[in-house]
């Protein structure tokens, strides 16, 4: 996983497999960074109280995040990755 910051989008990077998928990297529950989490099948967990996000949909799959994050569309392209934002 790899957290960026473009302008005022905080946008954690999380490669799953050859797929590789764009949310914002702030919990929805206690702003806290999932660049720091952990990354398994079910999605990204919050290092601080375990929701985990659905990468794909940015679901949270489990209490206590009730918000989801947003997700970006990912291109991959000659090497280089571009996020649509």
């Amino acid at each position: 996983m790899l957290r960026f910051d473009h302008g005022d989008k905080k946008i954690l990077l999380a490669r799953r497999g050859e797929k590789i998928f764009a949310t914002d990297v702030m919990c929805t529950h206690e702003e806290a960074d999932l660049s720091t989490g952990f990354l398994s099948e079910q999605g990204v967990t919050c290092p601080l109280h375990l929701s985990v996000f659905n990468l794909d949909s940015g679901v949270p799959q489990n209490p206590p995040a009730e918000e989801s994050v947003a997700t970006y569309n990912v291109k991959i392209d000659a090497g280089a990755i571009y996020v649509e934002i």
